[in-house]
């Protein structure tokens, strides 16, 4: 009997994993021909998702779950789900229920065709979601694809299912610094996007604010390319350019018309524009030595402080 693992990361999720456990042992039971492993993988959780999981890994034995020291984020607890799950198949779902497990029967037979490898999930519109957030994020997934080799669809979600192959090529991406989105794209494999409307949270308050979106994005486009660096370039030679264009007008009008070579205004409002473009430069390059510093020393990427998991591992 095959086997599909399941991988839910889990933060202060209290009030949905109640709903979103029924509904798993519904569209499992809908599924008797597969075997099925359940890993929950805890973020460091500060409300009682840590002993809701104890209790349902005693009501049920397909239920596993991984439970960190800390806080280390989603991308952490998908990486975990990656490297500990056993199954043939594995897919990944948000445990808030926007991501329905009432797809997977669907997504098990197309993937079964053999055509494919995955079977994704996106978003077919953005309802109920804010419209400037809707803007960003679509402004967001054309920019990666366009300066990265990312294969990212506008309305991606995380929520896919994938065999076993495509789960080793992502566990082999050990970088500590993940988007996973852009992992997905970036390894290949054949994969079918499946469309369904928007869900809401079935309960409890989403986790992402717009600032930690933005800085996602940003870890996103450091990630997958070096745009950022490669602007930072053309920005110091237009403004070179620029700034000996104005000096070469200044001269012209100083010896041709017999005016002063610079008036201190514009001479402050240059020497402020450049300064301004170098740190803005400095801190691009920055951005990018950070993540080779946090490569360098090589910490595992999460750390477990707790599992009912006999064979769980640390990476």
């Amino acid at each position: 009997m095959e086997k599909i693992s399941l991988i839910i990361p889990c933060y202060n999720e209290e009030e949905s994993l109640p709903y979103l456990f029924a509904e798993l042992k519904k569209v499992t039971a809908e599924m008797p021909e597969y075997d099925f492993e359940m890993l929950f993988v805890d973020d460091g959780s500060k409300d009682k998702t840590l002993q809701l999981l104890r209790e349902i890994g005693k009501e049920d034995a397909r239920v596993k779950y991984i439970s960190f020291s800390r806080n280390f984020g989603k991308e952490a607890a998908m990486y975990a789900g990656f490297c500990n799950v056993t199954g043939d198949y594995a897919a990944v779902m948000d445990a808030d229920m926007q991501d329905p497990p009432s797809l997977l029967p669907k997504m098990m037979e197309i993937i079964k065709t053999g055509e494919y490898d995955s079977v994704a999930t996106r978003r077919e519109t953005r309802k109920g979601e804010p419209k400037l957030r809707s803007f960003f994020a679509r402004t967001f997934y054309k920019m990666i694809n366009k300066v990265s080799d990312a294969d990212i669809v506008d309305g991606a979600r995380d929520f896919r299912l994938m065999k076993r192959a495509m789960v080793d090529s992502i566990v082999a991406m050990s970088e500590r610094d993940r988007f996973s989105k852009g992992i997905f794209g970036w390894i290949g494999f054949r994969t079918y996007w499946l469309p369904y409307e928007n869900v809401e949270r079935v309960a409890g308050q989403t986790k992402w604010s717009f600032k930690k979106l933005f800085k996602y994005s940003i870890d996103g486009i450091v990630d997958f390319s070096d745009a950022p660096l490669k602007i930072s370039t053309g920005l110091g030679i237009f403004s070179m350019l620029g700034f000996l264009g104005m000096l070469i007008f200044a001269l012209v009008r100083t010896i041709g018309y017999d005016y002063p070579i610079m008036d201190w205004p514009l001479l402050v409002s240059v020497m402020c524009f450049l300064t301004g473009l170098v740190l803005i430069c400095l801190g691009i390059v920055g951005i990018y030595i950070a993540k080779i510093f946090k490569e360098t020393k090589h910490r595992p990427g999460y750390i477990i402080g707790e599992t009912n998991k006999d064979d769980a591992v640390s990476k």
